[in-house]
This record gives structure tokens, C-alpha cells and sequence, in this order.
């Protein structure tokens, strides 16, 4: 490939998902020079905020890990350096990693506008090339060309028969349906949207908004106003729903708690 100026090749390790909220731990970089040298460098960062243990348990990073490390704003200048007058590339960076970037270096004081870096999205690249929709997905399982796609009929013919073709090739799935269910669910959501999660101690949690992340019997009780806001804004009925069942089962369980004392 023809390049005129290095290419930066990054990754990030974080908090957690949150662009404006959360913290780098890990930066790793790949500096591919005009002439083909190459220039690697991982640094790990305190990020002044606890790293969730649902987070450390995908890229395996502690708060004791980087206790005594950096901030990223007492590295933040030489940072800066690294991504300047180069492209940026990075798998799914053009979403979440340098928007990320980019408030950390806001935070730090750093005067860098990353938006001026030409970005190769590698993922995109992937996506381009590779679809991942219904067609692709008959063509690959079962050779075949969905000629009435976006029909409700052709569609669910096709997803059935990709089903079985699933099934036959992949022999260590799940032969039971309700631990295939559970293979493929994503998200443990309460309710259909995913507005209302289980974290990983199987407790119900708002996945939006100002209280993303907190138990939803702990924010009732703290700012009943959150539940009206709710009714009134316009999510989904069934949301709505599960959230009122759940408040009416917590305001039974505390007058339980009451009686007994």
C-alpha cells in the first residue's frame, strides 16, 4: 500500500463501555513507519476510577494491577505525540475507542483533535467484505440464493433451514433448547429492549440513562421521581411493565420487612 506518513495501530482496555464516563487501563500501539519499521509500546494506566468486576473478568486487569501505574494525564503529552500526523487504525476504533481517546485527552488539558487523523476501521472492513445478515448467512449454511428477501414468508424459511444447517454442522451445540437459549442470548435483559439488565450478581439494573449500571430497587428508593419519568417518556410498554412489577414487589417485600420488626 502507497502511505505517506506512519499508521497507528491501537487498542484499548477500559473500565467499561461508557465513552464520557469511563477510563483507559491499557493502551497498546503498532507504529507502521513509511519504510516498514515498526515500533510497539503497552502501557497501563490508573485510571483514578474501581475497574467493575464484570470488566476485569473480560480483559483480566485489577484495581491492584494498576494501583501504582500512571493517570493517562501524566502520559497524556507523550501520548499525543504517538497519534499525531498519522493514521489511526483500530478494530471498531471509529465507535468506541477513539471517541474514548478523545475524552481522556479532553480530561488531561491536551489540545489534540483526533477527528483530523484519517481512520482505517478494520471491523468495517470485515463488515464490508464479509456481510452478516440473512442472505449471507443462507448463502454460507445451506449454498443457496434468498431471491424473496425482506418477505416475512422467504425469511423465516430461510432462518429455519439455516437452523438446521446449524444444527448438522456445528455438533457441540446445545441439544437441549432452553440451554441453546441461553447460548445465544447476549444480554440477560428483563425486559425484550434490554433497558432493564441482570449484572452479574443476578440483580435487575437500568441499562441507559443517568443510573446505567444501578440496581433499579435501589434508585426506587432513592428517587421515586425516576419510575414516573419513565411512564412518561416513551419506552417501550412491556419496559414499563416489568419496571412497575418490580417496584410493586419491592414495596411488598419492604412492608414485609416492617411488619416483622
Amino acid at each position: 500500500m502507497k502511505q505517506d506518513k506512519p499508521i497507528v495501530f491501537f487498542d484499548l482496555e477500559t473500565t467499561g463501555l461508557n465513552i464520557t464516563t469511563d477510563r483507559i487501563v491499557e493502551l497498546s500501539y503498532i507504529i507502521v513507519y513509511p519504510d516498514g519499521t515498526e515500533e510497539r509500546n503497552t502501557q497501563r494506566f490508573n485510571p483514578t476510577i474501581p475497574i467493575p468486576p464484570s470488566t476485569t473478568a473480560v480483559h483480566h486487569i485489577t484495581d491492584d494491577d494498576v494501583r501504582d501505574c500512571p493517570t493517562f494525564k501524566e502520559k497524556a503529552e507523550q501520548i499525543a505525540q504517538v497519534f499525531t500526523d498519522c493514521y489511526i487504525a483500530g478494530y471498531n476504533s471509529d465507535h468506541f475507542d477513539l471517541p474514548l481517546l478523545a475524552e481522556e485527552f479532553i480530561r488531561a488539558g491536551i489540545d489534540i483533535n483526533l477527528k483530523n487523523n484519517k481512520t482505517i476501521d478494520v471491523q468495517t472492513i470485515f463488515f464490508k467484505k464479509e456481510p452478516r445478515n440473512l442472505k449471507a448467512a443462507y448463502k454460507f449454511y445451506c449454498d443457496k440464493n434468498l431471491v424473496d428477501a425482506h418477505s416475512a414468508n422467504g425469511d423465516t424459511q430461510a432462518t429455519y433451514e439455516i437452523f438446521q444447517a446449524q444444527l448438522l454442522r456445528y455438533q457441540d451445540l446445545p441439544e437441549d433448547i432452553s440451554k441453546l437459549s441461553n447460548y445465544t442470548t447476549v444480554k440477560r435483559n428483563a425486559d425484550f429492549a434490554g433497558h432493564l439488565i441482570y449484572n452479574d450478581k443476578n440483580i435487575i439494573v437500568f441499562n441507559f440513562g443517568k443510573h446505567k449500571g444501578k440496581a433499579v430497587t435501589e434508585i426506587l428508593d432513592k428517587e421515586p421521581s425516576y419510575y414516573d419519568w419513565v411512564m412518561r417518556s416513551e419506552f417501550p410498554a412491556f419496559t414499563k411493565k416489568i419496571l412497575t412489577e418490580i417496584r410493586d414487589t419491592h414495596n411488598i417485600e419492604k412492608l414485609k420487612d416492617k411488619y416483622k420488626k
